[in-house]
């Protein structure tokens, strides 16, 4: 993989990808939360195999190439290629709150695009994906798209190896372990996204889909009750 960037460039790769970009990414296990509460998931090994499973299976066939098919029609300014894409972004979510999660994190990115003087192309559209606005904003600051999806798999890595930090818990050095031991299958997930079609965009976790959709009515009773 050939990455061509410029300084600036890769300075807001850094920005638009950093843990502290305060879109929240940090506090959204998608169904990790569940799988830990019922012992799916006990220790580091555990964290590594829920984590590469994503990565592979649904980061690298969903968000990865709807990433560079929305860069494409951003750079177009294809308006309506970008809504539609949008569109697939939240049908691939398979629960409530996996779409609720996606759209919290692309409502927070969109006032934080606002306050950049960063235009989102949307006129009316209710519910925008973090990867949609990920994909605009990397436009707009003309990063390359393997660099974005770089980025974009990094920030949801060490998202998800931060969440399972407080969740499992792990200490901070086995955290650093496990980002140094999934790092090596953001390359493999980037390569994989890129010879995803978009008619073969689809994720198939139904253990993920189960803890997400279990940890949503469990709350939801914690709630009425």
């Amino acid at each position: 993989m050939v990455i061509t960037t410029t300084d600036s460039s890769l300075l807001r790769l850094l920005q638009l990808s950093s843990v502290s970009l305060p879109v929240g990414g940090y506090a959204f296990s998608q169904g990790m939360e569940y799988a830990i509460d019922q012992g799916w998931v006990k220790r580091k090994a555990d964290v590594s195999n829920w984590i590469s499973l994503q990565l592979q299976q649904s980061v690298a066939r969903v968000d990865l190439p709807i990433l560079r098919l929305c860069m494409v029609a951003a750079r177009e300014q294809d308006i309506p290629r970008l809504q539609e894409l949008n569109d697939l972004a939240l049908a691939c979510r398979e629960t409530k709150e996996l779409r609720l999660n996606d759209t919290a994190m692309g409502e927070a990115l969109a006032r934080l695009m606002r306050s950049l003087q960063i235009e989102i192309p949307f006129v009316r559209l209710e519910d925008i994906s973090f990867v949609t606005l990920f994909a605009i904003a990397a436009n707009h600051w003309q990063i390359d798209s393997d660099l974005a999806a770089v980025g974009f798999t990094w920030s949801w890595l060490e998202n998800q190896v931060a969440a399972a930090t407080k969740l499992v818990p792990l200490g901070q050095t086995q955290a650093q372990e496990l980002l140094g031991e999934l790092q090596t299958d953001i390359n493999e997930a980037i390569a994989h996204g890129k010879n995803i079609e978009e008619d073969r965009i689809g994720a198939g976790l139904p253990a993920i889909a189960i803890a997400s959709s279990l940890h949503e009515t469990q709350y939801s009773r914690l709630f009425r009750s």
